[in-house]
């Protein structure tokens, strides 16, 4: 009957330690951009990340993850710019880490923002070829970790390369660093605002061609693959488990959370955010209460932790 009954036996709660906060960073000196298709999102160049950082310490926000958006003439086919260690998001880790060393800081490992087709891996003959994309990403997540990237996130599915990136972690000294595998990442119509906003693909960058990346993320009609593919990534040396994305996706989230001891995390990506946004801007929803139920169910499925680009708007709430 009363607000603090229900409270008090409430079997799920959202709290600032769930979140895990995405920034866009980009080139120039105390500037930002909005995304056109995520309203409220903006990229930030460094410096303004650095005091995104700081608001993330203040609110109890654990940790960002940082994603570039790379300009064209430093993009190539091969993506050599994702293992430039002063690169857009090296440079950015190390300032972040600089000024605010007690926020995690995650760094995505995947091709896509380098490369001039927007693909996560490297193309020949017309496919994207596994090893030598394996090869690249082990280099990319190296300068990354080197930069001080506490969790190491490849998200690129390529086969093989969380052992890879373990092995030459360890090689390098760099015992401490996290892998988070991006393992049950689906080729998922809901990635496009995430695309305009690195310039990957999508609306206003490259064309990823007739398949897109199904040739290499998984079916959107498979859960058990989900399985094997974490099983898989585990083996190979991942610390956390990624489900991507969260939304469409809460029963792989709840059978990876039930089939494995591992901490789960969830991407709440940026076509599910575009979409609430649509509908509360059109008034159809209550902006407060469709935001915390839909991050709500992402917990109750499962996460362990969630990306969103809600994060600060909700560690403001509680």
């Amino acid at each position: 009957m009363t607000p603090w009954s229900r409270a008090m036996v409430s079997e799920t709660r959202l709290t600032p330690q769930d979140f895990i906060w995405p920034l866009f960073v980009i080139e120039g000196q105390d500037m930002s951009e909005p995304v056109a298709s995520m309203p409220g999102v903006e990229r930030l160049t460094i410096d303004r990340a650095v005091k995104a950082a700081r608001e993330a310490r203040s609110l109890g926000i654990p940790a960002l993850a940082l994603f570039p958006r790379t300009e064209p003439a430093k993009k190539s086919d091969h993506g050599d710019e994702a293992f430039n260690p002063d690169n857009l998001v090296c440079r950015a880790t190390r300032a972040i880490k600089d000024a605010v060393p007690e926020i995690g800081i995650m760094c995505d490992v995947a091709l896509d923002p380098y490369t001039t087709h927007g693909h996560d891996g490297i193309i020949e003959n017309g496919r994207v070829v596994n090893d030598p994309s394996v090869d690249v990403l082990v280099r990319q997540a190296l300068v990354q970790a080197e930069a001080g990237a506490d969790m190491i996130a490849p998200s690129d599915m390529m086969d093989g390369r969380i052992g890879a990136i373990r092995q030459a972690l360890e090689a390098e000294g760099l015992t401490d660093t996290m892998i988070v595998s991006y393992a049950a990442k689906y080729a998922s119509a809901f990635y496009g605002p995430f695309r305009e906003a690195v310039g990957a693909g999508g609306k206003g960058g490259p064309q990823l061609g007739k398949e897109g990346k199904r040739t290499y993320q998984m079916d959107p009609a498979n859960s058990d693959e989900a399985l094997r593919e974490v099983a898989l990534d585990i083996e190979e040396g991942a610390d956390m488990i990624m489900v991507k994305p969260a939304l469409p996706y809460l029963d792989i989230i709840r059978r990876v959370k039930d089939s494995f001891p591992m901490p789960v995390l969830a991407y709440n990506v940026s076509g599910e955010y575009a979409m609430l946004m649509a509908a509360i801007e059109n008034g159809w929803l209550d902006r407060e209460a469709a935001i915390a139920e839909s991050l709500l169910s992402i917990k109750r499925a499962g996460a362990t932790a969630i990306l969103t680009y809600f994060a600060k708007e909700m560690a403001e709430a509680l």
